[in-house]
């Protein structure tokens, strides 16, 4: 799951094939790309709108308005074309000299392309540049400039209704889905039990014939989305083909009420085989927010490599009120209220990745670790995942014990520091407690991380 760091658009409601001219296109793509993630009515629009004009007028945005700027010209050129003087009059002259500097001052930078047509004066270009937003319309490139601008007007339109972006992974972490091929006969219950598509809002269990898949959705899934969308303006993401995406959408979001038409595939990524969301932003690492991933069924395990029973295999299920996305709730509620409520600094300066790092920190805060028999021999300690993980947790590693530690993590409670941790009435956790701490964002209970004793061969 993660929060952005460069906006992401919704679809274009009209298709631009029908378009009277590139600057119809251009400006109802800018009208969507405005005011799609506010959520008002017209009336309250315009007047955003106006409030929208005057902060750019009182911060010199000039890269805002540039567009605005170069149309706005073009309009007094084709008025001053249409302009009729009588026959050998002395201002010809001065109108044809008028549209000659206009020109010259009007010249297209080409901030996007349909089709390798320019979307702004219609030129076509030969070459593909720019980043694709398949999602929003086939063929529809933007360059980084063009990006940037909708960026910054989105952006305060979305601060305005105290709103953040969070784009959600789908597979593993809002549903578990499986081909019907590679159910197990321990599985086969599960086709009994399966919801009706006809109003999949009250289910949670999908069987898709046409799709030859079954889906179960995670629990506490509608109540986690409904609740995010109230911060946040959410999109969808999945490496899975664009008709895959959009089917498990119907499933997530039947009313269109939560992420609306925002799906973005693998289709739609600039990349083959990257799940980089290079489409939403370019360097989101600092965005992320890791989860546990869900694994109903009993070919997920398999294909992580996991040899155990899967929870569909056990009859079982995660926790509503206690799962890892009833958890991640409770987290972005935090970084929400931070970020927008707490902060002294202006609106617009302020990163959320900070407010990420600071609330990671809180976690294991006032923890002082030591491991035991974790590492592999010779390694750098504190360059292990583990002891990284801890530190930006907030806890801080060392390498030998004193009167300061509070826990040893070991995965075997036979080692020298398990037995001086039992001995001092220390913590001795497995590592597994620090990888719980990470995804749940909160600090375990010790005591369910008991460790045991390795036996000598």
């Amino acid at each position: 799951m993660n929060c952005s760091d460069i906006p992401l658009m919704s679809f274009v409601t009209d298709s631009p094939v029908h378009s009277s001219s590139s600057d119809d296109f251009a400006a109802l793509l800018d009208a969507e790309l405005e005011v799609g993630s506010s959520g008002s009515s017209p009336d309250e629009q315009d007047d955003e709108d106006e409030e929208a004009d005057a902060d750019a007028d009182n911060n010199n945005d000039d890269n805002d308005n540039d567009l605005d700027s170069r149309r706005n010209k073009r309009c007094k050129t084709e008025k001053l074309e249409d302009l009729e003087e009588p026959q050998g009059s002395t201002s010809q002259g001065l109108i044809v000299e008028k549209i000659e500097v206009s020109l010259k001052e009007d010249i297209c930078t080409h901030p996007g392309s349909f089709g390798q047509m320019c979307i702004l004066c219609g030129q076509r270009l030969d070459d593909e540049s720019g980043v694709t937003f398949g999602y929003i319309h086939k063929g529809l490139r933007l360059g980084n400039d063009e990006i940037v601008r909708l960026c910054r007007t989105d952006m305060k339109n979305l601060l305005r209704h105290k709103k953040l972006y969070l784009v959600l992974d789908l597979d593993h972490t809002l549903f578990n889905s499986t081909q019907l091929m590679h159910l197990t006969p321990e599985e086969e219950y599960l086709k009994g039990q399966s919801d009706s598509l006809q109003d999949v809002s009250k289910g949670s269990l999908f069987l898709l014939d046409f799709m030859h898949m079954m889906t179960k959705l995670r629990p506490f899934v509608r109540t986690f989305l409904k609740e995010a969308s109230e911060m946040f303006e959410m999109y969808i993401y999945t490496m899975g083909d664009r008709p895959y995406a959009l089917e498990m959408a119907k499933l997530l979001d039947p009313r269109r009420e939560d992420f609306s038409g925002r799906v973005i595939s693998r289709d739609d990524g600039t990349q083959k085989h990257q799940k980089g969301l290079d489409v939403a932003w370019m360097k989101h690492k600092d965005n992320l927010i890791l989860m546990e991933r869900y694994h109903f069924f009993a070919s997920s395990c398999h294909q992580f490599g996991y040899n155990c029973k899967s929870l569909s295999q056990l009859k079982s299920d995660e926790s509503e009120p206690d799962g890892a996305l009833a958890s991640v709730l409770k987290v972005l509620r935090q970084i929400h209220h931070i970020f927008l409520d707490e902060l002294d600094s202006n609106l617009a300066s302020r990163d959320v990745r900070q407010v990420l790092k600071a609330v990671r920190k809180e976690v294991l805060k006032g923890c002082k670790i030591v491991f035991s028999r974790v590492f592999p021999m010779k390694f750098q300690a504190d360059n292990h995942l583990l002891w990284k993980t801890a530190e930006q947790l907030g806890a801080t590693c060392l390498t030998e014990t004193d009167s300061s530690v509070t826990h040893v993590v070991s995965t075997d409670a036979g080692t020298e520091k398990s037995h001086w941790a039992v001995k001092e009435k220390k913590f001795l956790v497995h590592p597994r407690w620090i990888e719980a701490a990470n995804f749940l964002w909160q600090k375990q209970p010790e005591k369910n991380f008991h460790v045991r004793q390795v036996k000598s061969l």
